[in-house]
């Protein structure tokens, strides 16, 4: 696959003592990649333990009420619940790529955990959600932590205001736990692009979801451009991305793991849409209809109402249009939506495609990785996993034609045109 190994050293001050750099805590060697592998989760917690204490220890230098109300939040924040799915997909992209760095893997996947707390605790400010995990979100507990009621305005412009700064915050150390990551020269300058590029397309993405709000609603390519930026990106395609980087992966396996990644990524976005208005709050553990509440312009949606203007369907689109973007959503309201969807063929359509995208994300992933390899079998379960397929039941993997993928890292779903039912 045109990988090489390359040499570690730290770039670092080298009188800087070695906790300062690397976390005070032990994290495993090179040596102990395949420890790692039977349980990256468990790995990276101890790597993050590491280097939040590190990142605590700054913060009480610098006032230790700051430390204690927001840091030690943020910190906590990131150690408590999630998937960790971009680590695992960071780490399973290096090592089906033949490679074992495991101390910055595990490092780099920890800064991505925290890029993801930073993304979470604003879009609960900016959804104006309570919850987060089972828990008070950020916001509320900050403003609670103040004895201050998050339901009153001085509470509210408190919470908020502080939560924006643990966000912040946590961006701030995930760049700092990347700068202090031990890489060759070549390494820090593939992952830097790659960085530097996943953190604008995760804000591109949150600024055009908030866009569609409030402008009524988004064109059927335009939604999708938003769940790629927002999702896709920097959930699966970018975590790969640095995995296949840091193994030292040359250019054609480094593309087909993006497009992987991207279609996989797209099609979990378009099947927790689905989720989101048509699934059992018991099992997914979240209240149905969100989006429609909050007036989320998801590809569901906008195939639901392009399908309706061009049927001239106008109780559908009335529907829409009364129901999009209601504070008091009722159950009977999101009944109504449900079946302006189904007498569509939106929800038919977004299947088919979330189906598409899975089927060429496995395909891709053959021509990238051996699928039959430890490290290939691991990272075909977890994007068979993420993009909602059933392992050992999709598109044979090991296929080689019509990649179709255009630029790099794109897929051929996302190239066509989005007009009639082409897509």
């Amino acid at each position: 696959m045109g990988r090489r190994q390359p040499t570690e050293h730290s770039f670092g001050d080298p009188s800087r003592p070695a906790h300062k750099r690397g976390g005070s805590h032990h994290t495993p060697s090179c040596e102990d990649a395949r420890v790692v592998d039977s349980d990256v989760v468990d790995a990276l917690l101890r790597t993050a333990r590491a280097v939040l204490a590190d990142r605590i220890d700054e913060a009480v230098r610098s006032d230790a009420s700051f430390c204690e109300e927001l840091a030690r939040r943020v910190a906590d924040f990131t150690l408590e619940g999630g998937k960790r799915m971009r680590p695992r997909l960071l780490w399973w992209g290096m090592r089906s790529c033949g490679a074992s760095e495991t101390a910055a893997a595990l490092r780099l996947g920890v800064a991505l955990e925290l890029v993801q707390s930073c993304a979470l605790i604003h879009d609960d400010v900016m959804d104006r959600s309570r919850l987060r995990r089972g828990k008070p979100a950020v916001h509320i507990g900050l403003a609670e932590r103040a004895g201050l009621s998050p339901d009153s305005e001085r509470g509210s412009v408190f919470g908020t205001s502080a939560a924006v700064l643990a966000g912040d915050l946590a961006l701030v150390w995930a760049d700092d736990t990347v700068a202090e990551t031990v890489l060759s020269t070549v390494q820090r300058r593939r992952i830097g692009a790659l960085w530097r590029a996943m953190r604008t397309e995760m804000v591109a993405g949150q600024y055009l979801d908030l866009r569609g709000q409030v402008s009524g609603g988004s064109s059927v390519a335009q939604a999708l451009r938003t769940a790629c930026l927002k999702s896709a990106s920097y959930s699966v395609e970018r975590p790969l991305a640095i995995g296949a980087a840091l193994a030292g992966a040359d250019g054609p396996t480094t593309d087909a793991l993006r497009s992987a990644g991207r279609c996989a990524g797209i099609a979990f976005q378009l099947r927790d849409d689905l989720l989101g208005v048509f699934g059992d709050p018991a099992l997914t553990g979240k209240p149905s209809g969100d989006d429609i509440r909050e007036g989320k312009s998801t590809y569901l949606l906008a195939v639901g109402r392009r399908r309706a203007e061009a049927a001239g369907d106008r109780r559908a689109l009335a529907v829409l249009g009364r129901v999009t973007g209601s504070a008091d959503l009722t159950e009977e309201d999101l009944a109504d939506v449900r079946g302006v969807l189904e007498v569509t063929g939106a929800r038919a359509h977004v299947e088919r495609k979330a189906e598409r995208l899975h089927d060429h994300a496995v395909r891709r992933l053959g021509q990238a990785v051996d699928v039959d390899a430890h490290g290939g079998r691991q990272l075909f379960g977890l994007l068979s996993a993420v993009s909602g397929g059933r392992t050992g039941h999709a598109t044979t993997v090991g296929e080689t034609h019509g990649s179709g993928t255009g630029a790099a890292g794109a897929c051929p779903v996302l190239i066509a045109t989005e007009g009639g039912h082409a897509g």
